[in-house]
C-alpha cells in the first residue's frame, strides 16, 4: 500500500515547527522509521507532515555535572557509536546496538522513539529505568515531565496540541553504577514480547525497575531495592500490576525480570542484551 496523501512542510527553526504542528492533523516526521510503515499501511493518516529532523535545536548535546541533554534528533546510532557522551558507564550505547537494525538506528531518533511510545520499544523502557526528563515545547511555552509522566499509555503520549519533544536529559550515573536489561524477542531485531530494565546506583540511592513490552505503559518501580535484593517478590509485583492474566506471558515476564535482576552481577555484552 501507499500513504493517503498529505502535504510535507520542513520549517527553518523551531517556532515554526510548533506553529506548523498546530493544525489538527500535523504530524511531525524525523527518522521516520516507525511512522514510515504506517503511512504505508494507512493506519496513520495526517494531513501535513512537519520535517523535524534538521531542526539545530534537536540536534544538540548539552553536558552539565548532573547529566546530559540530547537534542531529541540524536539517531540511535550515535549512541551506538560513542558519537556523543554518556552519563552513564556505557548503558546508552548498549541499549542503542539492540535496537532493531542498524539501517533502522542509522536514522531512528531517540525523540522519535518516545514520541511513537510503543511499549515494545527500548528507549521508553531504558529510559524511565534511567530517571530521564523529556523537554517540551509548544505553543504555550517550554515544560519538562518524567518519562513515565510523559507516556500514558501505548502509543499514547503527553504531548499537546503543537508540542514537540526537544530532548531528553539523562541524569549522570555513578562509576559503580550496575545496569540490568533483557529483552525477549523471537528473532534478532523484532520487537519485544516481554523486555525489563533495573538501575542499581547506591552512590547516588537510585534503585529503579521498569517493565516494559506490556499492554499498556510500562510498569515503573522507584523505589525497586527490596525486588532487586529477593527477586521473590516479582510474581506479586506482577499480579498486583494486572500483567498475570495470560500464564505463557506470565512466565515469560517472570523469567526477564529475573534475568535482568540476575544481571547486575556480572557485565553484560551488547550481544547478550537481547535472548
Amino acid at each position: 500500500m501507499k500513504p493517503a496523501r498529505f502535504d510535507y512542510t520542513r520549517p527553518a527553526d523551531l517556532a515554526a515547527a510548533t506553529a506548523a504542528l498546530a493544525d489538527a492533523g500535523a504530524k511531525p516526521i524525523a527518522g521516520g522509521q516507525s511512522l514510515g510503515p504506517m503511512l504505508n499501511l494507512r493506519l496513520a493518516r495526517p494531513s501535513l507532515l512537519v520535517d523535524v529532523v534538521r531542526l539545530p535545536d534537536l540536534r544538540g548535546v548539552e553536558e552539565g555535572p548532573g547529566g546530559v541533554l540530547f537534542g531529541a534528533a540524536i539517531t540511535h546510532a550515535e549512541f551506538e557509536d560513542g558519537a556523543v557522551p554518556d552519563p552513564t558507564p556505557g548503558f546508552l550505547a548498549r541499549i542503542a546496538h539492540g535496537i532493531a537494525y542498524r539501517a533502522v538506528r542509522n536514522r531512528g531518533t531517540i525523540g522519535g522513539s518516545l514520541a511513537h511510545a510503543d511499549p515494545a520499544a527500548d528507549w521508553p523502557t531504558t529510559l524511565a529505568a534511567l530517571g530521564a526528563v523529556v523537554h517540551l515545547a509548544g505553543p504555550e511555552g517550554r515544560r519538562e515531565l518524567p518519562v513515565e509522566a510523559f507516556i500514558l499509555g501505548a502509543f499514547e503520549t503527553a504531548l499537546g496540541p503543537g508540542e514537540i519533544i526537544t530532548g531528553v536529559f539523562v541524569p549522570r550515573c555513578a562509576a559503580g553504577a550496575r545496569f540490568g536489561y533483557r529483552k525477549s524477542c523471537r528473532k534478532l531485531g523484532e520487537f519485544a514480547e516481554a523486555m525489563c530494565a533495573v538501575l542499581s546506583d547506591p552512590a547516588c540511592g537510585v534503585h529503579r525497575l521498569v517493565v516494559g513490552a506490556t499492554e499498556a505503559r510500562q510498569l515503573v518501580v522507584t523505589e525497586a531495592a527490596a525486588l532487586i535484593a529477593d527477586p521473590a517478590g516479582v510474581e506479586d509485583l506482577l499480579r498486583r500490576a494486572g500483567l498475570a492474566g495470560d500464564p505463557a506471558t506470565f512466565r515469560l515476564r517472570r523469567a526477564v525480570i529475573g534475568d535482568a535482576i540476575a544481571a547486575l552481577a556480572r557485565e553484560t555484552t551488547p550481544e547478550s542484551l537481547t535472548s
